[in-house]
């Protein structure tokens, strides 16, 4: 009896993660009337698994619309899509909106979550007419290792070396990006001198003291002068994924002749802004799209 009492010891902590994890439920997307939603399109399919995106569509009656691709943060090792929420400012702008899900470490490590993110694009890019999407009005955005996706699969452009999953379409191009406290350098955040995490090596997997794969994964070393446009917002004083980071992308943007914008949050932590300060980064950010050349 005595042996059976151990092993259910070990066992409950678990099992109760597990129903935990189970049990998690998310608020539905509110959309406005004349939307319509298509939940858990598969975008792409590797190895037994299937990347599936959450479609928020205006009314077909209209010319076709610009899209945003969010893509949710979690170190690449947790989070889901269901978690997403607050798009009512895109939507009212008349946007459509492509909320996406990844291959987390467990399942992949690197790069797996950056070829996803391309395979996402590039269905929406081949179904725009389906979709009655506008492919020159494509923005996409997240935070923290969301915004590190987002930030890679802009920044990748017509370069193709993470699409091997997805047939090449030609041109692959975003109108712009937004990142919100992303990770901009993966061997910074693995070994640098400010904030370390196990996150980035764990995702780096096998390839974990591979410096050269790191800075192959890492958008900093994208910046070109043809980059898109990249809306900056970071808490100055984020213990999770360094503040200097997101000063380092402004610099290297600026060098280069990009539009960008860089909003500092003081004293701001992780994300989890207040209220007010969130409806102030939202209100940037759409001025910031209204100003885009498209």
């Amino acid at each position: 009896m005595k042996k059976y009492l151990t092993i259910l010891f070990f066992l409950l902590p678990v099992c109760l993660l597990a129903q935990t994890s189970a049990d998690t439920t998310y608020k539905p997307v509110e959309y406005p009337e004349g939307f319509t939603a298509q939940l858990n399109v598969v975008y792409t399919k590797v190895n037994g698994w299937e990347g599936k995106v959450d479609l928020y569509l205006p009314p077909k009656k209209n010319k076709p619309t610009p899209v945003l691709i969010n893509i949710h943060g979690g170190g690449w090792n947790h989070g889901v899509k269901e978690s997403q929420g607050g798009f009512n400012t895109f939507f009212k702008a008349g946007f459509a909106v492509a909320n996406m899900e990844y291959r987390l470490t467990g399942q992949a490590t690197a790069p797996a979550a950056i070829e996803d993110t391309r395979c996402a694009l590039i269905y929406l890019i081949k179904n725009a007419a389906a979709l009655n999407i506008d492919i020159n009005k494509i923005v996409i955005m997240g935070g923290s290792a969301g915004g590190h996706l987002a930030l890679m699969g802009g920044l990748l452009g017509n370069d193709y070396r993470f699409d091997t999953n997805c047939p090449e379409i030609g041109n692959i191009k975003v109108a712009a990006i937004i990142d919100k406290y992303g990770i901009t350098d993966v061997w910074d955040w693995g070994y640098g001198k400010n904030i370390t995490s196990k996150s980035a090596t764990n995702w780096l997997g096998e390839k974990a003291k591979d410096s050269t794969f790191a800075r192959s994964v890492s958008p900093i070393n994208y910046i070109t002068k043809n980059s898109p446009p990249i809306f900056i917002v970071h808490g100055d004083a984020d213990p999770t994924v360094p503040y200097q980071q997101s000063v380092d992308l402004h610099k290297k943007l600026l060098a280069a002749g990009v539009k960008t914008e860089f909003i500092t949050v003081q004293g701001g932590l992780h994300g989890k802004f207040d209220k007010e300060k969130n409806s102030e980064i939202n209100k940037a950010i759409m001025k910031f799209i209204a100003e885009l050349k498209w």
